[in-house]
């Protein structure tokens, strides 16, 4: 509960003097990238308690339903069914405990269909590569050429079903990926890959490194200092 009060009061403003050299615009989260950091660890790490909390502070402050319900949702593909599942079981008791008190909340868009007639795995390699800034034609390698079933999987049901769907955009869906990896640890090398994304996809080095100190409020040192080992080294690599 400290830990998830300190995270809130971030949100808040106190978080906007990190890296306060850097252009206003580009060295801080905003208040929605920020809860939807604090929502993905705490379903993660199956804190339902907090997540709760927080849920309430995200409608307040303006997250619709459906921005909340697509980032539980989103995040099953990096912590498993269960935790999601568990989170938006949570979601849907906050909304009622807020209709029974007689608060509406905004639903929000929805998904605007895929009409492109590519296949799935055509379209999620153009996925990646527009998040990656690489092309995604060479041989397969390393865990893909162990398991060429897993690669077909992650490019058409993540990066195709999931990434294509335009509730949130890509910045929203990596900061969401970064939370839950950083929550969970022992991922390292997947941690690695998409703090680089978030570069690629317009998150600056304050907004990362701010993401880390909310890691640090919510999930705990551990977790927040292995995060800004590997933020490290992507910052260096890109130099």
């Amino acid at each position: 509960m400290k830990r998830l009060m300190i995270a809130l009061t971030m949100v808040f403003g106190l978080s906007a003097d990190i890296n306060a050299g850097e252009p206003k615009a580009t060295q801080t989260l905003t208040i929605k990238q920020q809860k939807l950091v604090i929502i993905s660890s705490l379903t993660a790490k199956g804190n339902l308690d907090d997540l709760k909390i927080t849920l309430n502070s995200a409608l307040t402050s303006g997250l619709t339903v459906n921005e909340i319900k697509e980032t539980i949702v989103h995040l099953y593909a990096y912590c498993g069914f269960p935790r999601s599942i568990r989170g938006l079981q949570t979601f849907m008791a906050v909304l009622e405990e807020r209709k029974a008190k007689g608060i509406n909340d905004k639903q929000g868009a929805v998904a605007t269909p895929v009409k492109d007639k590519r296949s799935k795995y055509e379209r999620g390699k153009e996925t990646l590569a527009k998040l990656t800034g690489a092309p995604q034609n060479g041989a397969r390698t390393g865990y893909a050429a162990f398991a060429p079933e897993i690669e077909v999987f992650l490019k058409e049901h993540l990066f195709a079903d999931i990434f294509e769907r335009d509730i949130l955009t890509y910045a929203e869906r990596e900061l969401v990926t970064i939370a839950v990896l950083s929550s969970i640890g022992g991922v390292e090398p997947m941690l690695k890959s998409h703090l680089g994304i978030c570069l690629n996809v317009g998150l600056s080095a304050g907004q990362l490194q701010q993401f880390v100190e909310l890691i640090r409020s919510v999930a705990g040192g551990k977790e927040a200092d292995a995060a800004a080992i590997i933020l490290n080294e992507v910052l260096k690599d890109k130099k």
